[in-house]
């Protein structure tokens, strides 16, 4: 994604976030509902990257905001593919619809496995492919689902990695995390939950691009048929939850990684 394009969109999401209060409160569950899952490490940081606009403080203050270009309320510029953090310093890596920007997903796995320490986190919130999901998603959002095209574990060349360049597959995620194709790419990983659940609120508030359907007053009811339809995940589930902890391991001479008994 180029500069300019990455900049017309956050300002615009900046000023739907302080005119849209139902936003800011679903943002708020969201960031509740990963921050449940943080790891219990004494130490390290917590880093969420692929900030935009920067509003995971209003429930975790003191995790690192990154994104790929700077912003005043960025803390530190970041490529998901060549993080800057000291290996095993990170306890926390938060990442909300960032995953299916992600072209090269074994290239980012093995990263975020260096900088997380043993017992680390992985916290990934993306779309979830439900009967309805396809529909919010396929039909509803400017951002390709993915469906049908190849997942190109890695990179053919490190010259692809500058995490520059525009990708989006909002399915990519369900496919990876709850397909047997790619388990075996992730036995350095331990799946702490892995869940699906019914944001409809979030689809009726019109997120960052559309108009919002409901008074704020009846979120409360909303949230009550969400915990109902959430039952039915194959049905109604739009959100994914992924929460990995990093196994003991080793990175291989190509900086891949293999278990360690």
């Amino acid at each position: 994604m180029d500069y300019r394009r990455h900049q017309n969109e956050i300002l615009r999401n900046r000023q739907v976030w302080r005119n849209k209060p139902v936003l800011r409160k679903i943002y708020r569950t969201f960031h509740r509902v990963m921050a449940r899952h943080l790891s219990q490490a004494p130490h390290g940081l917590t880093v969420e990257l692929g900030s935009g606009i920067g509003n995971i403080n209003d429930i975790l203050p003191n995790c690192i905001k990154t994104d790929m270009f700077d912003n005043p309320w960025i803390d530190q510029v970041e490529n998901a593919y060549a993080l800057t953090f000291q290996s095993e310093s990170v306890a926390n890596l938060l990442l909300m619809d960032v995953f299916h920007h992600l072209q090269f997903p074994g290239n980012a796995l093995d990263e975020f496995y260096r900088v997380l320490l043993p017992g680390g986190r992985l916290i990934i919130l993306e779309p979830s492919i439900s009967l309805l999901g396809m529909l919010i998603y396929g039909g509803l959002h400017p951002e390709p689902l993915g469906l049908m095209k190849e997942i190109t574990w890695y990179t053919p060349s490190v010259d692809h990695l500058s995490g520059q360049s525009y990708y989006a597959a909002q399915g990519n995620a369900a496919r990876v995390f709850a397909r047997p194709r790619f388990r075996n790419r992730l036995k350095h990983w331990h799946p702490v939950t892995i869940e699906r659940f019914a944001a409809i609120a979030y689809i009726l508030s019109g997120g960052y691009s559309r108009p919002q359907l409901f008074p704020e007053s009846v979120l409360p009811f909303l949230e009550r048929i969400e915990n109902l339809l959430s039952k039915a995940p194959f049905l109604f589930a739009t959100r994914h939850l992924i929460v990995l902890e990093k196994r003991r391991g080793l990175l291989n001479k190509y900086g891949r990684t293999e278990v360690s008994d």
